[in-house]
């Protein structure tokens, strides 16, 4: 037997051994990286803040300093008559984006779900949490959804429920801001009932909106557009503003044009 088929086997071993160790970091690597993107996106989750950021309908809701789970703030809110005692937080969400939404709770059928980013609500609910529970469901984004409704429920009938350290986490919402005001707007040739506009395009605009003597007429996908149904012989003033899913920006340097007649 050739004498360095022991040793040949050893290396091949030790080989093996190098190569899966790799290949295990490598995994590891790339399951911290994935996971690196994520972000709390609930704004005031416990409730430190009052009901900062948070907006509850009727006067169902309150901020309470007892009970809580952490920190020096909780939320509570009572149902009443036909109220369900539903606050909600919306929140910038990614497009087909995997995100865990919880919430510690306590109180008779409480509800936490969120809605907008899916086909359908998504939502959870404990019959009875005479002590902290906790709630959570994961759910995935819409190919088209950029925001999401964060909301907690109680249920008609049933007595107060408490809430603290409210949280959502996945991929950041990416836009938190409006766009830029738009610039170098432009009115071309106008006839008798028409003016076209043109204006340069924004970095992060998903639209924009244009407004004749103060008031809304059209919104457009691209830095142009046509304003029809007008008087002829007549000065109107033009102004477009920028927007996404952030909101819309301040209304820009605005343009006159009098129509032919």
């Amino acid at each position: 037997m050739d004498p360095t088929t022991p040793r040949r086997r050893r290396l091949r071993r030790l080989l093996a051994l190098v190569a899966s160790a790799t290949l295990v970091g490598t995994l590891l690597t790339g399951t911290t990286t994935a996971t690196a993107a994520d972000t709390e996106l609930v704004v005031n989750g416990g409730f430190e803040s009052g009901l900062s950021g948070w907006t509850c309908s009727g006067s169902t809701g309150q901020a309470t300093a007892s009970p809580v789970r952490t920190g020096s703030g909780a939320l509570r809110a009572a149902p009443a008559g036909a109220d369900n005692a539903r606050c909600s937080q919306r929140v910038t969400v990614q497009p087909s984006s995997t995100y865990t939404l919880s919430a510690w709770v306590q109180g008779a059928y409480v509800y936490l779900g969120a809605s907008g980013a899916t086909a359908q609500d998504v939502s959870t609910w404990t019959p009875s949490a005479s002590t902290w529970q906790r709630l959570s469901l994961t759910f995935t984004t819409s190919a088209t959804a950029t925001s999401a409704t964060v909301y907690l429920h109680g249920w008609y009938g049933q007595p107060a429920y408490v809430v603290d350290d409210v949280s959502l986490v996945g991929p950041g919402g990416g836009t938190t801001q409006p766009p830029a005001m738009p610039t170098g707007l432009t009115a071309g040739t106008p006839t008798a009932s028409s003016v076209p506009l043109t204006w340069g395009a924004v970095t992060g605009a998903t639209g924009y909106a244009v407004y004749r003597d103060g008031a809304k007429v059209a919104t457009t996908t691209t830095p142009s557009t046509t304003v029809t149904g007008l008087t002829a012989a007549t000065a109107y003033s033009f102004q477009v503003t920028a927007t996404n899913s952030a909101g819309e920006s301040a209304r820009s340097t605005a343009v006159t044009a009098t129509t032919t007649g």
